[in-house]
């Protein structure tokens, strides 16, 4: 899995993963403990990402619930990863836990959708738009907005290096001419967008009122996390916090509505088109 983990979204990701077997198996928490020896409390925080389970104990859990041998060695490589350093830890003081596990999350994902129709996605922005959004926000303090954008910088690389992350992004035309900072912090926004959509793992639409209804115009913003070594996630981000959508059933509602958003949205091109546009217009 490549990609920059943290190790409490590391556990917590295994922890999602146990739970759904164990409920689709029919067994309850104690019936796990029993299995694999230990208490009832341990199998429980296991399973709330509070501790790591160890790979021998994974792979008794997921041989007491039936699954296949190939989901028990996907499970246990994962649990390979815990020994990693969080990258996250200089921000750990100025980004809140919901977010931390998030951005925990996206650098152990392979891929990402993201739905945006109010404001642009924090792995795309430069560093200038960044600190105006910052600076106008009542959400992060005044003394740590150097800090919080520096975070932004530092998790934007993402998009970068060995092995990136793939990033596929639908963004609302409202938070393309969102007035952020002078036009000239615009303007450059606007040039960095493109050159992002020149990268291989990178690809955005722009979602127009001209392009018709679309099956999100309920739900607001959303992220949709997929692994290599586990299932996918959906994040959904509110005022104060976040939840974590990771029922199958769920999640595949959400993978739907982000392939009708790329087939009403304007494709790739027409997007890049319109955002040369917009640079023109400020």
């Amino acid at each position: 899995m490549a990609g920059r983990g943290d190790p409490s979204a590391l556990r917590w990701l295994i922890g999602v993963e146990l739970a759904g077997y164990r409920k689709r198996a029919g067994q309850t928490l104690a019936a796990a403990a029993k299995a694999i020896g230990c208490s009832t409390s341990l199998v429980g925080h296991f399973e709330k990402g509070m501790y790591f389970p160890q790979p021998e104990q994974i792979a008794g859990l997921l041989e007491f619930y039936g699954a296949p041998f190939w989901d028990v060695d996907r499970l246990t490589s994962l649990c390979a990863r815990a020994d990693q350093r969080s990258w996250l830890a200089p921000w750990i003081d100025v980004i809140p836990d919901w977010l931390r596990t998030f951005v925990g999350l996206e650098g152990l994902a392979e891929s990402e959708f993201a739905y945006q129709p109010m404001a642009l996605p924090g792995l795309m922005q430069t560093e200038e738009y960044a600190q105006a959004l910052t600076a106008a926000s009542g959400f992060v303090r005044q003394n740590h907005n150097e800090r919080f954008v520096s975070f932004r910088l530092a998790r934007a690389q993402r998009l970068s290096g060995a092995e990136p992350l793939r990033l596929h992004t639908v963004i609302g035309e409202s938070a393309l001419r969102l007035a952020v900072g002078s036009s000239e912090t615009r303007v450059n926004q606007y040039k960095h967008l493109i050159e992002l959509a020149e990268s291989e793992n990178v690809e955005f639409q722009v979602l127009r009122p001209e392009c018709g209804p679309h099956d999100a115009g309920g739900t607001g913003e959303f992220v949709v996390l997929s692994f290599a070594e586990a299932r996918p996630v959906v994040y959904l981000e509110h005022l104060d916090g976040a939840i974590y959508v990771q029922d199958p059933d769920e999640v595949q509602t959400y993978t739907l509505v982000a392939e009708n958003l790329q087939r009403v949205a304007l494709d790739p091109t027409e997007s890049v088109g319109f955002v040369k546009t917009l640079m023109s217009e400020t």
